[in-house]
């Protein structure tokens, strides 16, 4: 690793969709010169105008600052962060892979491939990615065997904790560090980087690159868990009439469960806490650790069965017939903030209505494009309104305020039968009622 300058660090970002966006227009508000790295051509045009490529809430003025001071620009070329920069994040995508529940590394190992041969001097490169445990040790091993700089090259593994539509506060702010790192050298670069956030109290977790691995899979696991244990116990409150939302705020006043997400509904999405979990078992499974694996599948199960009841009680709603009735979806993104589609219970459950034979009518404020481009046979409306004309029943599947701000006496007027089914526990069920719609709620009386 390169010996401390007087000038300012200098910060290559490598990936530049969600976690390198948020990552590389983090570094410039920290006060480095940034270079992104971005082999997508739309991509990277829309990157240097200043542009994410993606709807993250704050992100596009963040860029624009930057990018419009000199501070940050991007880049194909990997010739031209090589040995420029000191410090170099990898922030590429690390999806399931098609043909099992691993995670996909390929994008990982691309980076190596090309940055690795042209790395002459010593520097720190820096996973942010998440991957599974062990993965660093491999990286490492190849930049040791395919740069010229040789062991000159240390690797750390800094895993990031982004929650979409939170993650420029979640970058510039970040509730734990955690430096997974072989070094004092190592640590010491890492809290230089992130010197502003610590000076305002973000507590630092040092450990070594094993125990950094398993946090972000550890942490999402336990994250799914949750949702999963709330929507079984929806499941419970269905059965005997109990209200899911009061007992969840009972729990959560529990200091040893707290109330974050612990909120029952179509169950977890996106891009992380699936493919993630799944990876997490996909891996346990190969260290031969079987009860992590029967625990965790029964986690995915229960998500899984969340999306299909939500859809057996649109039936039940619908008086049992599918052909010929149609269905509002009001969501298509994973959750509210973001236009992710990425394993959207939303989607799956709209997608599984019309296999049915109904007609489905889809509306999201962010989403629309992406969710086009992964159920083009839905119908998509320009509004919620425009969605609900006609409707046997109206789903509320993502937590848009939108959705909450409603008129249900007005909405009324536009649909064929008032049945509205609250997947996601978050409108005014008096006010619903009170309007002549017949209200249902997963887990509610």
């Amino acid at each position: 690793m390169s010996e401390a300058t007087s000038r300012p660090l200098r910060i290559a970002v490598i990936g530049t969709n969600y976690l390198g966006a948020n990552t590389a227009a983090g570094m410039a508000e920290f006060g480095f010169d940034v270079i992104g790295v971005e082999i997508d051509e739309h991509r990277l045009k829309l990157l240097n105008d200043g542009k994410a490529p993606l709807y993250e809430p704050g992100l596009d003025p963040l860029l624009k600052k930057h990018v419009d001071s000199g501070r940050l620009r991007f880049t194909k070329d990997y010739h031209q962060i090589a040995d420029w920069a000191d410090v170099h994040f990898i922030c590429v995508g690390t999806p399931q892979h098609e043909s099992s529940e691993a995670a996909d590394l390929s994008q990982v190992n691309s980076v190596v491939d090309m940055l690795a041969p042209l790395l002459t001097r010593p520097t720190l490169v820096v996973g942010r990615s998440t991957v599974p445990v062990g993965t660093s040790k491999k990286v490492e091993s190849r930049f040791h065997t395919e740069a010229p700089a040789g062991a000159g090259v240390e690797i750390a593994w800094q895993p990031e904790f982004l929650r979409e539509a939170h993650g420029v506060d979640d970058t510039l702010h970040p509730d734990r560090l955690v430096f997974g790192v072989q070094s004092d050298a190592a640590e010491t670069r890492l809290r230089e980087v992130f010197a502003t956030p610590i000076s305002e109290g973000t507590p630092v977790v040092v450990c070594n690159l094993p125990t950094a691995e398993l946090v972000k899979g550890g942490a999402n696991a336990f994250l799914a868990t949750k949702i999963s244990f709330i929507n079984a116990l929806a499941e419970m409150a269905d059965a005997t009439g109990a209200d899911v939302t009061q007992l969840a705020d009972a729990l959560g006043y529990d200091k040893r469960i707290g109330r974050g997400m612990l909120n029952a509904g179509p169950g977890y999405g996106g891009g992380c806490l699936p493919k993630d979990l799944r990876a997490f078992m996909h891996r346990a499974g190969e260290l031969g650790v079987e009860e992590v694996i029967t625990f965790l599948r029964e986690v995915d199960d229960i998500n899984q069965r969340r999306r299909a009841g939500i859809v057996d009680i649109t039936h039940k709603m619908l008086g049992g017939e599918w052909v010929g009735k149609n269905v509002t979806v009001l969501g298509a993104a994973f959750k509210a903030g973001t236009d992710d589609v990425r394993d959207s219970p939303a989607l799956d459950v709209a997608g599984r209505i019309q296999l049915h034979g109904a007609n489905v009518s889809v509306y999201d404020p962010e989403a629309m494009e992406n969710a086009r481009r992964v159920r083009p046979t839905l119908r998509y409306a320009a509004s919620a309104v425009e969605a609900c004309e006609g409707a046997h029943a109206v789903l509320h599947l993502t937590e848009w305020p939108e959705f909450r701000e409603l008129d249900p006496v007005a909405l009324r007027g536009a649909v064929v039968d008032p049945v509205i089914i609250d997947a996601r526990l978050r409108l005014d069920a008096d006010a619903w009622r009170a309007a002549g719609w017949t209200y249902r709620a997963p887990g509610k009386p």
